[in-house]
């Protein structure tokens, strides 16, 4: 199987294994990354797990061991650069580089304490990922782009949001939203927000809306008919739901076959 197969039959496992499926991800933005270069990244999770002392028993134990492994010792944190970089979404690049953005660090942090053993989880809030160790009700949570610091030293906001585990498919869906969003403010990385689409419709679970989004890229990128038709398609959705929007779609497509005179 391609890549894409396997990113799909992963996203519809039991128990989606979310290194891998980050890895599959970051090879649609890097060919270099194969098999064998996933498997050194799975590798390096696994070295940076075993350097974890043993014995830890509770939360706050588990978060100070992470955080002093992971962001003191090793230097993983983020930067305020790190947003304009599409390294900074591939699970690869951050461990190479232990820079990245706020999920991708986290995602780190997740993976490493996992394979140790620590009750952890991934916690999305507005704007911001953060790792929380324990009960999720009474957790010690940490911000991994802070280097781990503790989020209850962080904006009251973010002390007092709620602390729902994140789900492993809704993280992966995030991580590509940040991707479209990267690339949609550059026009000449447009073939990016494509495949970030085409990878968040392989997903069970996905805003329909991308449907409609993706049709549109197309549309941008010249591919007029497979754009129309995509317009179209949406637009029979949309008939249950809004029947005046699903019109002004067609009226897109139609505008979109237009340009193919």
């Amino acid at each position: 199987m391609n890549t894409r197969e396997l990113f799909a039959a992963e996203a519809r496992a039991e128990r989606p294994d979310l290194a891998r499926l980050c890895l599959l991800l970051a090879a649609e933005a890097d060919p270099a990354l194969d098999e064998h270069a996933m498997d050194r990244a799975e590798i390096e999770l696994d070295r940076l797990a075993g350097m974890l002392p043993y014995g830890l028993r509770d939360a706050r134990s588990w978060a100070a061991a992470v955080t002093e492994l992971l962001g003191g010792r090793l230097g993983f944190h983020g930067t305020p650069k790190d947003y304009d970089r599409l390294s900074s979404s591939l699970l690869h690049e951050v461990l190479r580089r232990r820079r990245g953005l706020p999920i991708l660090l986290s995602v780190v942090w997740l993976e490493v304490a996992r394979r140790a053993g620590a009750p952890v989880y991934g916690l999305g809030l507005p704007g911001h990922f953060v790792v929380g160790f324990g009960d999720p009700e009474d957790s010690v949570v940490v911000d991994p782009f802070a280097g781990g610091a503790s989020l209850g030293a962080g904006p009251a906001e973010l002390a007092a949001a709620p602390k729902t585990p994140a789900r492993t498919l809704d993280i992966v869906l995030r991580i590509l939203n940040n991707i479209r969003v990267w690339a949609s403010a550059r026009p000449e990385h447009s073939a990016v927000a494509l495949w970030s689409l085409d990878l968040a419709l392989l997903l069970p679970s996905h805003p329909a809306a991308l449907r409609y989004e993706r049709a549109r890229l197309l549309v941008e990128r010249g591919a007029f008919r497979e754009g129309a038709a995509e317009m179209d398609a949406y637009a029979e959705v949309m008939d249950a739901v809004d029947k005046d929007e699903a019109a002004r779609i067609r009226g897109e497509a139609v505008a979109a076959r237009a340009l193919l005179n």
